[in-house]
Parts: C-alpha cells; sequence; structure tokens
C-alpha cells in the first residue's frame, strides 16, 4: 500500500485537510528540485506531485509549459524523476510522491518499466492526464498490484460514468478539477464546486482533491470547507519564477506556510 491513505488516515483524525503541491521535476534546475521537495514538505505540504517534464503537456497553463521547458532545456526527462525521489526518500520516508505527467514517457518505457522504477525509487502513485479510466484498467491494476495508486482527474464535464469508471479503478484519492480549462486559469466558483463534490461522493469512497485556479489562502480555505485536499501548482511555480534560483527554496516554502495556516485556520 502507498503512503497516501494513511496520510489522509491521520490527516482526517486530526480534522485537518490534505495540501497537496506540485512542483515540475529540474525547474528551474535538476540540483534545486530534492531542496525544493523538501521546502515543500517543511512549508507544511502534506502530499507532493512531482511534475514529469513534457514537450506538450496539454492540461497546463503557460506558468507550468515554462517550467516544462526549462526544464527540457536541462535534459530533466522520466528517468531524473525516479533519481529524484530516490534521492528525497533518503531524508523523508513519509511524505507521499506523486508522478505526474503524460503517457507518452511512460510508454517509451513501458509500463512495467515504470511502475518497477516508480516503486524502486519510493514513489507512491502516479497522475497520468491522458490515461482514461476506461482504457487503463489493467495498467491500474499492476499499480495496485505494485502498491501504488493511479489517480485520475475529474472535470465539472464528466459524466456520472466517468465518475463510476473512476470510482471502480482509481486508488489514492480523485482528483476534481475545478475549472473547464487548463492549470492557473480562471477563479473558482466554490457553491458549484461544492455542488459537484457532493454528486462525485455519491460513487466515490477515496478521499477528493480539488486544483486549477487555487492561488491563495483564502480560495484554499473556501474549497477546503467541501474537498478533502486542495491541489496548488502553477501559483508555486510563480514563486519560483520570480526569485532567484538560490532563493526559490526560502520563497516556496514561505508561500506553502501562508496556505497551509489557512486552511490550519491559523491565518
Amino acid at each position: 500500500m502507498s503512503r497516501i491513505p494513511a496520510t489522509f488516515a491521520q490527516l482526517k483524525e486530526q480534522n485537518r485537510k490534505a495540501l497537496v503541491t506540485f512542483i515540475t521535476a529540474g525547474d528551474p534546475g535538476p540540483e534545486q528540485t530534492v531542496p525544493l521537495m523538501h521546502a515543500l514538505v517543511e512549508g507544511g505540504a502534506d502530499i507532493i506531485e512531482l511534475g514529469v517534464p513534457f514537450s506538450d503537456p496539454m492540461a497546463e497553463g503557460p506558468v507550468i509549459q515554462r517550467a516544462c521547458e526549462r526544464a527540457l532545456a536541462k535534459g530533466v526527462g522520466i528517468r531524473d524523476c525516479f533519481e529524484f525521489v530516490r534521492e528525497f526518500r533518503k531524508t523523508n520516508s513519509h511524505t507521499p510522491v506523486v508522478l505526474m505527467g503524460y503517457a507518452n514517457p511512460i510508454e517509451r518505457i513501458g509500463a512495467e518499466g515504470f511502475i518497477d522504477a516508480s516503486r524502486s525509487a519510493g514513489a507512491d502513485g502516479a497522475i497520468v492526464v491522458d490515461y482514461p479510466p476506461e482504457e487503463c484498467e489493467e495498467f491500474a491494476g499492476k499499480m495496485r498490484a505494485a502498491g501504488l495508486d493511479l489517480i485520475f482527474l475529474l472535470a465539472p464535464t464528466s459524466t456520472e460514468q466517468r465518475v463510476q469508471q473512476v470510482a471502480r479503478v482509481g486508488g489514492g484519492f480523485s482528483y476534481y478539477v475545478s475549472l473547464k480549462g487548463v492549470t492557473g486559469a480562471g477563479h473558482i466558483d466554490t457553491a458549484e464546486v461544492a455542488q459537484r463534490i457532493a454528486a462525485i461522493r455519491k460513487h466515490v469512497q477515496l478521499p477528493i482533491g480539488v486544483g486549477f485556479g487555487i492561488r491563495d489562502g483564502a480560495t484554499a480555505r473556501a474549497v477546503a470547507e467541501v474537498a478533502d485536499a486542495v491541489v496548488i501548482g502553477s501559483r508555486i511555480i510563480q514563486e519560483i519564477e520570480a526569485n532567484a534560483a538560490a532563493e526559490a527554496s526560502n520563497a516556496v516554502r514561505s508561500f506553502v506556510s501562508g496556505i497551509r495556516a489557512a486552511l490550519d485556520g491559523k491565518a
């Protein structure tokens, strides 16, 4: 079993919501990735999504697209991501790490290769944006057998049938995309999010995280009233962009700690 269920169970006992944070591996440079992962945890992140750089990240807005471009320019690929996780695990054995990306890099190394490398490195699961649940039940089963969670996206446009498919094959948590658009775009209608999550919970027993468009503590707090986790990515990448590489970890730690305080009712 991955570390994800235990993390959500512990947070539930504490009456707290999970903070899921995203960075792109290799941005702003390979040497900063593991320090940034530790900075996220030090700031209060409960789960890390480590983005696998990809040349055509179709669900991402300009901010994460630029992060992918910077990482790819440094030659960072999926195998480097496994090494980042392995290095992170030398001093952190408890924080779940989810690899987030697209099908092409996985297809290049093969499903079995991806699963074996993820497990060996100490990852806990994956989000593969362009793997629909109805087409990867076998892959999800192999992930589950290896103690890894395959996490699926749900959107405002997801049908009841799609929700039921995710409920059947998904693991870890379900990721509700709050907006009809790409990462970092628009403003969240929390009333609509609450309505959609209520409908999803009729079928999905997993915790539900909400991402896309969460940019500050107030929005995170509002979303956490109806969700089990909030997911923040683009806004963290902006902190990395706005600071010199040497200061990126401090900036990210400070920003995440503010979100954590808001979620805990301390800000």
